[in-house]
């Protein structure tokens, strides 16, 4: 019988790769220390972490106050949205501390995303796609996912308005989002399926809606079990800072629907939700700058606005967040890839924080940007604000603005960073963050006039069709 060569790798190429192991002392120190601590604080930089303060040159007036907690779910981006929106609200009310709530607009989302994919999951059995295809795949593959982007809450506000968050609390499944996604996940794939199979069998437009009707009854009668009914009106009761330390004054709004609290007490003169658009950073050489882009099927509302993107370069989206903190006041909405190169506990996002390579021997930076979003390495998964930004030359006025670092309000509770608050390097920005959310008013005509382009329609898999978590 002849001898056959071992699978895989040879045990020489194994005995050669433990030898050169072994013949570092280097080596055999990291792994002693790295077996038994956890590798991002044994790659940590102390210099690094010696010369990054939490401290800025520029801060919005009045931060929000408490520091929010997304604890166990993907709301990050209602969060996010609901924390620009606190800061012009508490000014306005002189309030200590407030929070809009988070699980109201949760509770819209899931009702209408559902109702969406049902929607598109029939338009994409008309148009004869299998479930074998990639399009059906992906529409199937978390449909009730919790993550969202900035023009799918511009649907929701607008339609639903807000409630302050004493009138409509957390709830547990809001707070631990895992389970119920799953049974929604459930529901929506069989009901993806009878719908699919009805399309097949020459069902007519009114008993396919009829059935879908029926399927969405049952998804609001989950979501108001798990998360409570959403109240069509509410009294919001609440204590102003007292003037001259004088006792703080009771006051009370309402009854009020949360639309009408919306378009009454918020959209007029703290933030309107139709007045903001989103600028992203893609610098793949196949999507050109200055160009208008959407994703298919990536929304949350049948007939609902599109999310649309206008794609800038990097620096743009900095001098137009430098603007809306400096000269606007106002905090900034933005999406990145929160995962890389961040020490949580320090609350630093830092491209230089963490040294692989002095420990590992890799570099874990060879990509470039653009690289990076093709072959998979990163995309947009967290929505967090901006409230501050650090300034290296502000007193020099005849010269362009340039930050070094950003001040980051985070809803991950208060115990990483400054009370929850982040610090992110400008060199970080720069690889990392690839959306902002910007006022109208701050956008050149030239850059407005893009939101008048027909958009580029990138697949629904696209890597900017990443929800932010």
């Amino acid at each position: 019988m002849s001898k056959t060569t071992p699978a895989g790798i040879s045990q020489e190429w194994i005995e050669k790769y433990q030898k050169n192991f072994e013949s570092s002392e280097k080596n055999l120190l990291a792994q002693n220390v790295c077996v038994q601590h956890s590798l991002v604080e044994m790659c940590s930089s102390r210099a690094r972490k010696q010369t990054t303060q939490h401290c800025f040159s520029h801060k919005v007036e009045k931060e929000g106050s408490p520091m929010t907690n997304q604890k166990g779910s993907g709301r990050c981006w209602i969060f996010a949205c609901n924390n620009i929106m606190r800061i012009p609200f508490m000014k306005k009310f002189n309030l200590e501390e407030f929070e809009f709530s988070q699980t109201y607009l949760f509770f819209w989302d899931k009702v209408e995303r559902a109702n969406y994919l049902l929607d598109a999951f029939v338009e994409c059995a008309r148009n004869g796609e299998t479930y074998e295809g990639r399009l059906i795949s992906h529409l199937l593959h978390n449909p009730s996912e919790d993550g969202g982007q900035w023009d799918m809450l511009t649907n929701l506000v607008e339609k639903y308005g807000v409630i302050p968050k004493v009138c409509y609390p957390e709830s547990w499944s809001a707070e631990n989002s895992r389970k119920i996604g799953e049974l929604l996940n459930n529901r929506l794939r069989e009901n993806c399926m009878c719908l699919h199979r009805m399309v097949s069998a020459g069902k007519t437009d009114v008993e396919i809606n009829k059935e879908k009707m029926n399927m969405m009854e049952e998804i609001y009668r989950m979501m108001c079990i798990v998360l409570g009914t959403p109240p069509t009106n509410f009294t919001f009761q609440y204590y102003s800072k007292g003037e001259n330390d004088k006792s703080p004054k009771f006051n009370s709004l309402g009854p009020l629907s949360p639309q009408d609290f919306y378009s009454k007490h918020i959209k007029p003169d703290c933030l309107d939700m139709e007045d903001l658009v989103c600028l992203v950073n893609d610098p793949r050489p196949q999507n050109p700058y200055n160009k208008l882009y959407t994703v298919q099927y990536l929304g949350n509302m049948t007939g609902g606005k599109r999310v649309l993107y206008i794609n800038k370069p990097v620096d743009v989206l900095k001098q137009l967040a430098i603007k809306s903190i400096v000269d606007n006041k106002s905090a900034v909405w933005f999406g990145c890839d929160v995962g890389k190169s961040f020490r949580g506990n320090d609350g630093y996002l830092d491209l230089k924080g963490i040294d692989y390579k002095l420990v590992l021997g890799i570099d874990t930076h060879k990509m470039n940007k653009a690289e990076r979003l093709m072959y998979g390495e990163s995309l947009m998964t967290h929505a967090m604000v901006f409230t501050g930004v650090n300034l290296q030359n502000v007193e020099k006025t005849d010269e362009t603005p340039k930050a070094d670092k950003w001040r980051v309000e985070n809803s991950w509770g208060n115990d990483r960073g400054d009370k929850g608050y982040l610090v992110m390097t400008d060199d970080w920005f720069s690889e990392y963050v690839y959306e902002v959310v910007i006022s109208k008013k701050l956008l050149d005509a030239e850059t407005l006039a893009i939101l008048e382009q027909e958009p580029v329609v990138l697949p629904a898999w696209d890597p900017m069709g990443a929800l932010a978590h």
